[in-house]
């Protein structure tokens, strides 16, 4: 599925069916709702470096150690 047919479908999607679809995309990398940083506020491309570097490093996911 190309990039115009998943942003056409998650337009068309509603918005619980939009989180929960997001939830499940954050579960499978590993992330927690409410896992940032109390009291920060983020801009966009911060956060895409930090999932960048997060991808790049997979222990920093296991919260076994």
């Amino acid at each position: 599925m190309d990039r115009e047919e998943r942003t056409k479908r998650f337009k068309s999607m509603s918005s619980s069916e939009r989180l929960k679809l997001i939830l499940e995309k954050m579960k499978a990398k590993g992330i927690e709702v409410g896992s940032g940083v109390p009291n920060k506020q983020y801009d966009s491309k911060e956060i895409y470096e930090l999932i960048h570097i997060a991808n790049c490093f997979p222990e920093l996911r296991d919260k076994s150690n």
